[in-house]
């Protein structure tokens, strides 16, 4: 796109990417049949059209992208698939879009296979691919974001705090929430303080999925219980005075993805996506652009930036100090 706000060398910053949607379809297909997966389909362009999203119109919102990640945590639940995942998307990202802060979030509890593999063999196979993707591209900056969800019993978001502390040392440098919503009301992310304080005290950063979808008291309700570094989505604040102000105040940073948003129907079109980001920009909150996946929603991170400077969602300038500001809040240390 001419809109392009960065030359071809410019480093970026991928904050929110998630491990089951930054891996392509292709690799997926060699992953699945190495380790004899049963998958739908034997038609790999049929498979390719499974794991990735062209259309809004295929998808059933958040739940349609459930049935998507479901599919690829399944191919991940191994120590190999994951190694091979994490090694590739940072590897991945660099080589495609110059990419030298990333950021790799997963749920190691989606991979494990309902407890038929061990959870540390998992976490430690990330590592791995983290050492490897340093040892071949030292110019990037790479760390682990470990995933509660939403639907897990108490005591199993227990477990990913604790398996995020242990490994702290070895390349997780945060902790999330994200998942189903286990029922149609607001999800109590307030009871999920006690663990967000226990990552926070111990050097963990904290990002919170909310706001992308459900209700925008619940963005008021992370802010204040949990006091996130940064909050994933988080575009049903743009609409609230009160909220923007909050986050103003706070100086709590979005991980906004534009075109996921587009195809879950989070967001209706590029007006509203505009509508948002000017909002959220002219109420003084602190944002930054991703991808949310960019194999599973066919897109780059160089993409987002253009799409939304094309639209006017944001200038040349805006996008330029959107990437910084990634830079700046990254978990992983410099």
């Amino acid at each position: 796109m001419s809109a392009a706000p960065f030359p071809a060398d410019a480093e970026l910053a991928e904050l929110h990417a998630h491990l089951g949607g930054s891996v392509p379809p292709h690799v997926l297909w060699e992953i699945a049949h190495e380790q004899g997966i049963a998958l739908p389909t034997k038609d790999f362009w049929e498979f390719r059209d499974l794991t990735t999203i062209a259309d809004p119109r295929g998808v059933d919102g958040l739940d349609g992208l459930d049935r998507i990640y479901h599919l690829t945590e399944l191919i991940q639940s191994s120590p190999l698939a994951v190694e091979r995942s994490v090694h590739g998307m940072i590897g991945g990202g660099y080589r495609s879009q110059r990419i030298t802060c990333c950021e790799v979030r997963f749920n190691p509890m989606k991979r494990n296979r309902g407890g038929e593999r061990d959870l540390d063999h998992i976490i430690v196979a990330a590592v791995r691919g983290l050492d490897r993707a340093s040892l071949e591209y030292p110019q990037v900056r790479a760390g682990l974001i470990l995933m509660m969800d939403r639907t897990f019993t108490p005591e199993q978001n227990e477990v990913i705090v604790a398996k995020a502390l242990r490994y702290r040392d070895r390349g997780v440098v945060g902790v999330d929430i994200a998942g189903p919503r286990p029922g149609p009301g607001p999800f109590p992310y307030r009871d999920l303080a006690p663990l967000v304080e226990r990552a926070r005290a111990g050097g963990l950063g904290v990002t919170i999925h909310v706001g992308e979808e459900g209700f925008a008291s619940e963005i008021r309700e992370v802010v204040e219980h949990l006091r996130p570094d940064r909050i994933g989505h988080g575009i049903l604040a743009a609409r609230d005075p009160a909220l923007l102000a909050l986050l103003r105040e706070t100086g709590t940073v979005l991980e906004v993805c534009p075109t996921s948003n587009l195809l879950t129907g989070a967001l209706r079109d590029a007006d509203e996506v505009c509508e948002v980001f000017r909002a959220l920009l002219d109420g003084g909150v602190r944002v930054t652009v991703s991808t949310d996946g960019p194999e599973m929603m066919r897109t780059h991170l160089r993409d987002e930036f253009a799409f939304l400077c094309a639209i006017g969602a944001l200038t040349t300038a805006e996008a330029r100090t959107a990437n910084a500001l990634a830079h700046a809040v990254c978990f992983v240390p410099r």
